[in-house]
């Protein structure tokens, strides 16, 4: 999931929602030329990128032709398409066929849903990795089509260099042409109706009284149990996001915290009283992983008697049946779905109204959402009032969006980015000195050199700041779940600024030097996003006795022929120092288990009381032929997040031996978040655990055997880590560990 988010907001800040005019549903996708570009008639794409091509084709009268030159700007080429998504169904599917020529990056076809929030649905063939030369093959994506879905962007790329074709591309609902199928139907909400402050709040500040902020964290907590508990809001009558903005003037104005009680005990006096719950909703706390944290609620002293009256009858009677206007449970799965959470792209920023309600919005999600609240690291509580002056006064989109990855790292989850905004995050600039760098230990260490500086050169300072006081103002604004992960993703933008010269110190060999090294625009980054072994999927190692496994590049349907190769072998090394090209949990997984075993559990939401979890069954693995018998080891580091961290803990289970270092400790399935501004966030959406309830967000895979690798070993191109496991089968020929 997390290498697919990344292309999916690649190509939400490539692409505006209204960059494009809508075209009419077809019932082909024709790519007939363009006399004056030779782009094909109604697709986009830069100038000089795609042609129409009319002698090789699939099946068609002519293909689209993508050629992507060396250095090209940007990280992708591409042609694209947007048709308004006003269909009834339950899926919509892009098929077509791609050909390609010396490609050294990957190709893809890739379709995404927007509404109101852009980026509802996406789903990408990125993950097949098809590079090099190949011969049309089909490839095939699909997305949901969700209620509040109102336009489809859809496409063909290219990255790295290389050439492209794609024809014969059609669009299916359910199966058949999307222009046979039926009209939707879409019943109109609070949100379309309620249109008061579509343009802006109104609220303007110039400065935040320390009885304001106080005032404020009062109504934001307010506000968030309300949206969640009080029944007219959670059956859709509200536009609440606008209700917030019409009591805000009042409790701005409050001279102290009793005036402002009372403003808002008018407030939820005004949406009507609150009938009592008949069945009410159940408090199964023997099944709760996590219960909710409602303690404020008997703050009298804070909310005043009035105010935690009214809040408690509300809270008294919720009803059963647990329905919620604003979020709902994707199915199958269980983590939050944030349906109505308008992005509002179009409002002008500063706005200091909208500014708060990102805030309000955020805290909520994670104090009542969020299966992981309890280990978050930070009183979240505390978090609420020490960022409100800090994101309502923000007088720049830019220091706004600075201000919300400041807060959203406060959560301390891998997952949760400000993914629409990364390059307000600082070092601030788009270019980067030509090298890779990667933490060992607290050392920035060169993987890949460039610009006179070599590989296992330590990076020690930056035109004279050094690397240690970088890393410590840098960190408040990367959100990871623990260090080792934090400065995986420091290590990636440490070097960027302004496309000039640099002064780099550097350590060689225990000699320091100062260099001077230019910063250029970076090509699309592969190095150091992986550690696995450059090369094939599959290969055999130490003169043919150890197998060798990538998931990065790896193929389901391929799994069984591989561990017939490796039958022969004593061990077998599973490197997943890297994020898998395709789930393989149980098509890999189940060839490794002796027995059924179980690997894993999760908890989900539970809509009826929110901020509390529930858990679920444990998850086992089941036998399955052809077993790979001998012994197994897999690989793990800090790059090995989300699925890969997933499928780490089912292979141990199965019996095989972790080595390396701890993991990103961000796992489960992601929830995107709108924010006001036509912000982007998300959070890992639900809890995962050890069969025997053990948590491994924020922890990782702890390995069973640590081996990090050292900088005179990446001095020397060695795979420490990788030599490590080869030992280990080695060395253990009687018994399987």
């Amino acid at each position: 999931m997390f290498i697919r988010v990344l292309l999916s907001v690649l190509l939400l800040t490539a692409i505006s929602p209204r960059a494009q005019q809508p075209s009419a549903l077809v019932r082909e996708l024709t790519f007939e030329g363009d006399r004056t570009t030779g782009t094909p008639a109604g697709w986009s794409a830069p100038a000089g990128i795609a042609f129409t091509d009319t002698e090789i084709v699939h099946g068609g009268r002519g293909s689209v032709r993508i050629e992507r030159r060396p250095g090209a700007d940007g990280p992708f080429s591409g042609i694209l398409k947007m048709i308004p998504l006003d269909v009834d169904g339950q899926n919509v599917t892009l098929r077509g066929f791609l050909r390609t020529k010396d490609v050294n990056g990957m190709v893809a076809l890739w379709l995404r849903e927007d509404g109101d929030n852009p980026n509802l649905a996406f789903d990408t063939t990125q993950t097949r990795q098809v590079s090099g030369t190949n011969d049309w093959q089909e490839h095939v994506v699909s997305v949901p089509i969700k209620p509040e879905g109102r336009q489809l962007y859809f496409g063909v790329l290219v990255t790295g260099s290389g050439t492209l074709w794609a024809d014969d591309l059609e669009l299916l609902v359910d199966g058949k042409p999307i222009a046979d199928a039926p009209k939707a139907v879409r019943l109109k909400t609070i949100l379309d109706t309620d249109t008061a402050f579509d343009r802006g709040s109104s609220i303007t500040l110039d400065r935040l009284s320390p009885a304001q902020i106080q005032n404020l964290t009062t109504l934001g907590r307010v506000w968030g149990f309300l949206k969640y508990h009080h029944p007219l809001v959670t059956s859709g009558e509200r536009h609440w996001d606008y209700e917030l903005f019409r009591i805000l003037p009042s409790v701005l104005a409050a001279p102290d915290r009793a005036a402002a009680n009372g403003v808002i005990v008018q407030w939820v006096a005004g949406l009507g009283p609150v009938k009592p719950c008949q069945p009410c909703a159940a408090l199964n706390a023997a099944n709760w992983q996590l219960s909710p944290d409602l303690v404020w609620l008997d703050d009298e002293a804070a909310l005043g008697p009035e105010l935690r009256t009214a809040l408690k009858n509300v809270y008294v009677n919720r009803p059963i049946g647990g329905r919620q206007f604003y979020l709902s449970l994707a199915p199958n799965v269980g983590n939050p779905s944030f349906d109505h959470e308008p992005a509002y792209g179009r409002v002008p920023l500063p706005d200091a109204g909208f500014q708060l309600l990102a805030l309000y919005r955020f805290w909520n999600i994670i104090q009542y959402w969020y299966p992981n609240r309890d280990i978050v690291g930070e009183n979240w509580n505390g978090v609420l009032a020490d960022m409100i002056a800090r994101i309502a006064l923000a007088k720049t989109p830019a220091d706004y969006q600075r201000q919300m990855i400041a807060l959203i790292a406060r959560v301390h989850d891998t997952h949760a980015n400000l993914w629409s905004s990364l390059a307000a995050r600082p070092p601030a600039g788009t270019c980067q000195l030509p090298v890779t760098v990667r933490f060992i230990g607290d050392k920035a260490v060169v993987l890949d050199g460039g610009a006179g500086i070599e590989r296992g050169d330590v990076i020690t300072s930056l035109d004279g700041v050094a690397v240690t006081t970088l890393v410590r103002d840098w960190a408040p604004y990367y959100a990871a779940s623990n260090d080792p992960t934090r400065l995986r993703d420091i290590a990636r933008s440490m070097t960027r600024g302004e496309c000039s010269a640099v002064r780099v110190g550097v350590e060689r060999l225990g000699r320091p030097m100062t260099l001077e090294a230019a910063r250029v625009t970076p090509p699309r980054q592969t190095a150091g996003l992986t550690h696995d072994q450059p090369g094939d999927t599959f290969r055999k190692l130490a003169d043919g006795t150890v197998a060798y496994m990538k998931l990065s590049s790896i193929k389901a349907a391929d799994v069984p022929g591989y561990l017939e190769a490796a039958a022969s072998t004593r061990g077998m090394v599973i490197d997943i120092r890297n994020y898998p090209s395709e789930f393989v949990v149980f098509a890999l997984g189940n060839m490794l288990a002796q027995d059924s075993v179980p690997f894993v559990r999760f908890s989900m939401p539970d809509l009826g009381n929110p901020g509390a979890f529930l858990w679920g069954p444990p998850l086992s693995l089941t036998p399955k032929a052809p077993r790979y018998a001998g012994k197994v080891v897999v690989l793990v580091d800090e790059v090995t997040q989300s699925s890969a961290e997933y499928t780490s803990m089912a292979f141990r289970a199965a019996g095989a031996t972790i080595v390396g270092s701890t993991t990103a400790g961000a796992d489960g399935n992601v929830s995107s978040i709108p924010l006001p501004g036509g912000l982007s966030s998300m959070i890992s959406g639900i809890g995962v655990f050890y069969p025997d309830k053990r948590p491994t967000q924020r922890i990782g895979i702890v390995p069973d055997v640590e081996v990090r690798p050292t900088i005179e070993g990446i001095r020397l191109g060695k795979d420490e880590v990788l030599d490590a496991a080869i030992t280990l089968i080695q060395k253990r020929t009687s018994q399987r560990f």
